[in-house]
């Protein structure tokens, strides 16, 4: 068949664009600096509100310098940066929220709350248009804003350059350009206590360095431990009425699951790490509780003195690494947080509605009912792994495909 010239120059056209975009060079658009932009997201279980809270700016750039424009998962939450100028897309980031958890739960539908957040994308050389999207669990947008950013404002405040927390590097990359960088914080934590710190830091990662694929991908990733001091030691436990003053204010009985760990304090984690290399954030918890909690492209928090913290520390990590999702179901299906007619964005669990791209490569994978909090409808590829169980010390094969995938895209 004669093929229409018109249309193959606009296909030549579209796909030199294609792989200029691909290609695309940091430097085209970016110095090697850092902005960080707080939000606030507010609102009930059917309304969604973002606002600004403050800009600011440090040296150095720790993040990817490839594949800017585009994303290793969607997650529930997308950072858009556009030059102003041409609107070309020149950096994205993808992320899930405490918030939008809260909001699967029927204390949502009659209160109103807030949360922080904090994003990190490199400096531009231009003026940009910064979008932040959020997405429902039927992957809609549903809340957005665009935040204008011209690198030239003078109420961009400068930090990182004095009074950096205390840091020691735990393990260098085998190439400083080339991999991803954590920074394990300390919470709970007194002064005299940091030798424990660090002794439980080293302890923490030859946990999740046992795991593959971290196990063989260990030399791309760099790796700090940043000394932050509280004045009490632990984390607070709302249930017993026992607050502490802790460097992150962290505590237990989020959404009052008793053994649900977070913090409110997210500003002030990203102030404990200004001008340090991060851009992936472990808190280990000086306590011997178990429990620990962990978000998407946030932070995970894990204590670290209990006899199933090393497992909840690597679990914990596959959530706010690369956004895997619980294999594990409830018995009452109380949070119906997968909708069974839309396939979930994680590549650890479908609902087989469009299963391509997560484990149909791998021959004795199958389809388990039982994962992402539901009894039915949603499904895992293997019985048992890490993300659903203390109890085998690995993670399935569909997981670890998945890791080095997420790996790979930040690394090559």
């Amino acid at each position: 068949m004669k093929q229409n010239p018109i249309r193959l120059i606009l296909t030549t056209i579209f796909s030199a664009a294609v792989l200029l975009c691909g290609a695309q060079d940091f430097n085209t658009f970016f110095r090697d600096s850092t902005i960080r932009i707080d939000y606030e997201f507010s609102g009930t279980s059917t309304q969604q509100h973002i606002a600004v809270a403050a800009l600011y700016k440090s040296n150095h750039w720790y993040g990817r310098r490839q594949r800017l424009s585009e994303l290793p998962v969607e997650g529930n939450g997308q950072l858009i940066v556009r030059d102003h100028r041409t609107q070309q897309v020149i950096y994205r980031q993808s992320f899930s929220t405490l918030f939008q958890e809260w909001q699967s739960y029927p204390i949502s539908e009659s209160s109103t709350r807030s949360f922080e957040n904090v994003f990190l994308f490199p400096m531009p050389k231009d003026t940009v248009d910064v979008t932040l999207e959020l997405r429902n669990n039927r992957r809609e947008v549903t809340a957005s804003l665009m935040q204008q950013v011209a690198p030239s404002d003078i109420l961009i405040r400068r930090i990182g350059d004095e009074g950096q927390t205390p840091y020691v590097v735990m393990q260098q990359p085998d190439d400083p350009n080339h991999c991803i960088h954590i920074a394990f914080l300390a919470e709970g934590y007194r002064q005299g206590e940091m030798p424990k710190f660090l002794s439980d830091v080293s302890k923490a990662m030859e946990a999740l360095f046992a795991h593959e694929p971290f196990k063989s991908q260990r030399g791309k990733f760099s790796i700090v431990a940043v000394e932050s001091p509280s004045p009490d030691s632990g984390t607070s436990e709302p249930s017993k009425g026992n607050w502490r003053r802790t460097a992150l204010g962290s505590h237990f009985d989020t959404f009052y699951s008793d053994r649900y760990l977070t913090t409110p304090n997210i500003r002030r984690m990203h102030d404990w790490l200004a001008g340090i290399p991060y851009e992936h954030i472990i808190a280990l918890v000086n306590t011997d509780r178990y429990g620990g909690g962990g978000i998407y492209g946030q932070y995970l928090l894990a204590t670290i003195d209990n006899k199933y913290s090393d497992e909840v520390v690597v679990h914990e990590f596959g959530h706010s690494f690369c956004g895997l999702a619980d294999e594990y179901a409830y018995e009452n299906e109380q949070i119906p947080v997968y909708p069974k007619d839309i396939e979930p964005w994680e590549r650890n669990i479908t609902t087989r509605v469009d299963f391509r791209g997560k484990w149909e490569d791998i021959p004795d994978a199958g389809f388990y009912e039982g994962a992402g909090y539901s009894l039915h409808g949603v499904y895992r590829a293997y019985p048992d792994c890490r993300m659903r169980s203390n109890k085998i010390p690995s993670f399935c094969k569909a997981c670890q495909k998945a890791i080095t995938d997420y790996i790979n895209f930040f690394t090559k």
